[in-house]
């Protein structure tokens, strides 16, 4: 009878001490709110993308529960963070105690091979290989000369006549890209390739049903058509390149990057299929981020004559000067032209094409006395931080002298656009470039008026209407 109560005792005993444990770790999770069965909160996430204030969402429920707070979207528990503090953590991942986690049609879609899926020394390889040739002054050089061709040509196009600038600026900044990745010009595969992306990109968000007919079939099909190309691309790259020492594009990289990532891990070998995977990935900002910062630019610009006329003035100034000295432009002439570079800035500010990093905590994480359970998705919220007026007097006004006064450092962490950390977007300089490029151009050569348009922000930013404008020359 006695060991019987003593069982009884260590029984209730071990009850209680789980049960104060689980309580202690609830009390340091965020507060929130998991919503309704299944679809937990996602309808009024949603909603709020498609209002003019996209930060509705985050706002409400950062009144009620703080700067950290848990929520269900998805069917997933998620804790999203507006906290820049907390977000910095998150971002850089000092002790890897994050990986990435994105929603499961983008899982389909990059396939596992992805930079975007990759963590460790693989994705630390991938991204400095990648980073290193886009700072090569070499290729700073041919780029610049590039993008200055494909920007003068497709203006050109768009003289005396209403043009949809969201589709428009989508011929300038995809082949260029495709230029950077696998050297393709105009032509069938370049057209191959735009037509299938097209496809395939409207798979990236939506719902993750695979039968024929869905949008998540039709773009994984999208993207067998794609990879097809690119790996044969990519095998008759690889014979060429023993006889040549030329490092032309990404998949040159790449190609001679395998050798040196074997040697330093039998696990991070960069394959045939992980070369093509990534080389698609790579697309993206040619076809949905860079052309989405172009149309806004010119929307915000358009709603402001005064940021109109100065960053007109200041790219004037540079013209003369090229014109009356016959000199060529360069990638430094460009990215030197400091309110040029404010107007970027405060673009991306506003613009939140990227809206959120998602993250899954690989142990429990605290942070700031928040607590992270392991397993638990967490998504460090970029627009509401940008967004913010603690951080950006009257946060809703394009006003890029804003920027004289603010650092746009990668250690800033009220302003992370391109992300942060080891994760940090390696083409951020090279978007910089392609942005200066084409305002320079356009406002050096050409007016326009724009009809009067808005931002939805759900399932991607863009424009309702595809920013319709009318461009003449300016000396006409």
């Amino acid at each position: 009878m006695e060991w019987f109560i003593g069982v009884c005792v260590g029984i209730l005993f071990m009850s209680w001490w789980f049960l104060m444990k689980k309580k202690k770790n609830n009390e340091k999770i965020p507060k929130g709110n998991s919503g309704w069965p299944l679809i937990g909160e996602t309808l009024d996430f949603i909603a709020s993308c498609y209002s003019s204030r996209p930060v509705t969402f985050m706002e409400n429920r950062k009144s009620i529960y703080g700067d950290v707070f848990k929520t269900n979207i998805l069917g997933s528990n998620l804790i999203i963070s507006t906290d820049p503090e907390v977000n910095k953590v998150i971002l850089h991942n000092q002790k890897n105690i994050f990986i990435p986690a994105y929603p499961k049609s983008i899982r389909e879609l990059m396939g596992e091979h992805s930079i975007l899926q990759l963590n460790g020394i693989k994705h630390k390889k991938l991204h400095s290989l990648i980073a290193v040739f886009l700072k090569s002054p070499q290729f700073k050089a041919r780029i610049t000369t590039d993008i200055e061709h494909s920007v003068k040509q497709c203006l050109a196009s768009w003289t005396n006549k209403t043009i949809y600038i969201q589709d428009e600026v989508k011929k300038i900044t995809f082949p260029i890209l495709n230029k950077v990745l696998m050297s393709v010009g105009p032509g069938e595969d370049l057209d191959l390739l735009k037509r299938e992306f097209e496809a395939f990109i409207k798979g990236l968000i939506c719902l993750p049903i695979k039968f024929p007919g869905t949008t998540l079939y039709k773009s994984l099909k999208a993207k067998e058509r794609m990879m097809k190309l690119v790996r044969k691309i990519v095998e008759e790259r690889k014979k060429q390149i023993m006889d040549s020492n030329e490092v032309n594009d990404v998949v040159d990289v790449l190609l001679r990057g395998k050798d040196e990532l074997s040697q330093s891990s039998s696990s991070s070998n960069l394959e045939l299929e992980m070369i093509s995977q990534n080389i698609i990935e790579m697309m993206i900002p040619g076809e949905e981020t860079l052309p989405t910062a172009m149309t806004l630019a010119l929307k915000f610009l358009s709603d402001s004559p005064l940021a109109l006329s100065k960053l007109m003035e200041e790219n004037m100034e540079l013209k003369k000067q090229k014109t009356d000295n016959s000199e060529d432009y360069t990638w430094t002439d460009y990215m030197s032209l400091p309110f040029t570079q404010n107007v970027i800035s405060e673009t991306l500010r506003m613009a939140n094409i990227v809206n959120g990093i998602w993250r899954k905590a690989v142990q429990n994480v605290k942070i700031k006395g928040y607590l992270i359970p392991k397993d638990w998705s967490v998504m460090a919220c970029l627009i509401t931080v940008h967004l913010d007026s603690k951080n950006y007097e009257n946060p809703f006004k394009f006003d890029p002298w804003r920027w004289e006064k603010i650092e746009v450092l990668a250690s800033n962490i009220r302003f992370a656009p391109f992300g942060g950390g080891h994760r940090l977007c390696p083409g951020l300089e090279l978007s910089r470039l392609e942005l200066s490029i084409f305002f320079h151009h356009l406002v050096t050569t050409y007016r326009w008026v724009a009809e009067n348009d808005e931002i939805v922000y759900f399932p991607t930013v863009k424009m309702k209407k595809k920013l319709p404008i009318r461009v003449q020359p300016i000396n006409s």
